[in-house]
Order: C-alpha cells, then sequence, then structure tokens
C-alpha cells in the first residue's frame, strides 16, 4: 500500500513538474512571439468601417405619390426610389409652353413689320430722287426765265409760274427727306421693339427650361449604388424641397478610420500595405493600404477640444486618425459601422 502511494505522489509530481514546464516554455515562446511581432507590427482594435451615407433629398415640394423602395433594398443608380403629384409641375410647364409660343407669334409680327418699314425706306429713297431730279430741271427753268425776264423775253407771271414749280418741287423733296427720315424712325423703333421681345423670348424659354427641370424633379431617383436606410415616408405625406426622404449606403468606396496611439504612427506612410480583420467574419483577412495620415490628434476635431493650460494635467496617450482603403475586391460583405483590426507591417521600428 506504501507503495502505491508513494508511486501516485511521484507521478503528481512529475505531472505537476512537467505541466509547469510546459507552460513556462508556452509563456517564453509567446513572449518571444509578441517581442518578434511587436518589433515589426503596429495594430490596433481602434478601428470601424466606413462608407459614405448620403440622405436622398427632394428637389421640389409636393405630396408623394407612390414609394418604391424598402428598407435596407438594395438599388442601382437610376433606379425610382420616389415619385411626387407632378399635376401642377406639368400646368406650368404647359404655361411656360405658352408664354413662349406667343413671345414667339409676336416676334414675327414684329419681323414684318420691320420688313415693310424697310420696304417704305426704300421707297422714300426713290421719291427723294426723284424729287431731286424734277427740284434740279425746276431750279434750271427759274435760272433761264430769270435770265429771259431781264431781257424781257418772258413776262413777270410765266417767271412766277416757273417759280411757283421750282418752290413746289422743293417742297416735294424736303418731304420725301422728312418722310425717309420719318421711316428710318420708324425701322429703329422696331427694331428696339425686336431687341426687347426677343429677351422676352430668351426669358420664356427659359422658364419653361426650368419647368420642365421642377417637373423632372418628381420623379426621385438613387444617385449611386448601395441600400436605403430606414423608410420613413409614406404616400400622401407632404414634403418640402430640401428635406430628406432617405439615405443611400453606398457599396463602393469603403474605407476604414483606424485610430492608432501615437507612439505607434512614427514610420507609417501613405500606400503602406495593411491588413484588416473584422470581428463578425473571423478567419478572413482583407488587405488595404493608408490612404492618409491626420495632421492632429482625434481630441483636436472634437467639439471641445482639451486645454492643459488650468495646471490639472493630466497625460493621456492621444490617437491619430489613420484613413485605409482596401485594395481587393472582396469587401462587400463588410458593413458600415464594423469593428476591425488594422495590422501594420513596419519597415523599421
Amino acid at each position: 500500500m506504501k507503495t502505491n502511494k508513494h508511486t501516485k505522489t511521484g507521478f503528481m509530481n512529475k505531472l505537476i513538474k512537467w505541466v509547469a514546464i510546459t507552460l513556462i516554455l508556452a509563456g517564453l515562446s509567446y513572449f518571444t512571439w509578441y517581442l518578434a511581432y511587436a518589433a515589426n507590427y503596429e495594430d490596433t482594435n481602434d478601428a470601424q468601417v466606413e462608407a459614405f451615407i448620403n440622405p436622398v433629398s427632394a428637389r421640389a415640394g409636393g405630396f408623394i405619390q407612390d414609394v418604391r423602395f424598402e428598407e435596407h433594398q438594395q438599388v442601382q443608380q437610376g433606379d425610382t426610389l420616389v415619385i411626387l403629384d407632378n399635376r401642377e409641375y406639368i400646368q406650368k410647364v404647359k404655361e411656360a409652353a405658352a408664354m413662349l409660343e406667343d413671345a414667339k407669334g409676336q416676334l414675327e409680327i414684329l419681323a414684318a413689320a420691320i420688313a415693310a418699314a424697310q420696304t417704305s425706306t426704300l421707297v422714300n429713297k426713290d421719291q427723294i430722287n426723284a424729287a431731286k431730279a424734277r427740284l434740279w430741271q425746276q431750279e434750271q427753268d427759274v435760272k433761264r426765265f430769270k435770265n429771259l425776264l431781264g431781257d424781257d423775253a418772258v413776262t413777270l407771271s410765266e417767271f412766277e409760274q416757273v417759280q411757283t414749280r421750282y418752290d413746289v418741287a422743293r417742297n416735294d423733296y424736303n418731304a420725301a427727306v422728312n418722310s425717309l427720315r420719318t421711316g428710318d424712325s420708324k425701322v429703329r423703333e422696331l427694331q428696339a421693339r425686336y431687341n426687347s421681345l426677343f429677351a422676352v423670348r430668351k426669358r420664356a424659354a427659359a422658364l419653361l427650361d426650368l419647368a420642365r427641370l421642377n417637373l423632372s424633379y418628381t420623379v426621385i431617383t438613387s444617385p449611386y449604388n448601395g441600400y436605403t436606410g430606414r423608410k420613413t415616408i409614406l404616400e400622401g405625406q407632404q414634403v418640402q424641397a430640401g428635406q430628406p426622404l432617405v439615405s443611400v449606403v453606398t457599396t463602393a468606396g469603403k474605407w476604414v478610420s483606424a485610430n492608432f496611439r501615437e507612439t505607434q504612427v512614427y514610420g507609417m506612410y501613405v500606400g503602406q500595405p495593411v491588413s484588416v480583420e473584422a470581428d463578425a467574419i473571423p478567419g478572413k483577412v482583407f488587405q488595404g493600404k493608408i490612404a492618409a495620415i491626420a495632421a492632429s490628434t482625434g481630441s483636436k476635431f472634437s467639439l471641445l477640444p482639451a486645454d492643459n493650460s488650468t495646471g490639472n494635467f493630466v497625460k493621456i496617450i492621444q490617437r491619430i486618425p489613420v484613413k485605409v482603403v482596401f485594395t481587393g475586391q472582396d469587401a462587400e460583405a463588410l458593413k458600415a459601422g464594423m469593428n476591425v483590426r488594422v495590422r501594420v507591417k513596419m519597415a523599421t521600428k
């Protein structure tokens, strides 16, 4: 009996000794691995997946006629999300189109009036030439009859008749000249009215384009590929221009915001390879690279940065935000807000 008891005691002592040696070796191995890891890598658990979450807002106000999305639904760029009641906007398009047609019609009338006035001035110019020729002829007759009157070859009555015809021809010439001036003034007036109405026509065309643009705003589409957020609107609801209707989370361009301790970022550089592991996807390693390193600590971006000038100073290790982008095409499974672990292999330590 004593032999068996001593045998069991010796076995237990050996077992404890081997377990202790194994634990010590395991501890030394882990310590050695940790020293080698710490000398070549920097990592942080203070990191999350980020993505653009942008609200899709109404560009026009009105009643919601149809909601064509569900919560967390995958959408493609251009997919219709919401349709507003567009009857009022259609009427505005018709009104603007009528204004434009009216301006075009008035322009055509003015163009015809300008053409007629210009033709009239051409007639006036011909009348001036004819009146000028008659005036020259009558002037020559006056000179000739004046000489004849001096030689008593004609009577005074005959000279006065020639002088009267000259006065009539001169008045006809002056009237033709004044008529031409009046015609030119009328052409300029009509041209000014035409230019003013042309500006009205351009304004009407701009109003029509604006009305059509506002009409297009009644169909609200997804600006990019992604997933919709919460559904907070229903048919028949009144919305205002600029009111957010739904948020869309983009599926492309995800990145990681990693906050490293200030003692870790020395030696990091833009373009440095990075490995990312998500808590929700064990065993999967995503590859990425550093896209940007913040120029200040995260606390400096806070609403109320810490002020240590009061004398109550407690040294706290600060965090430096580092942006990491994915280099592979396998980041689709990552969701915005997921916790991840970022590991950076340092070239020198």
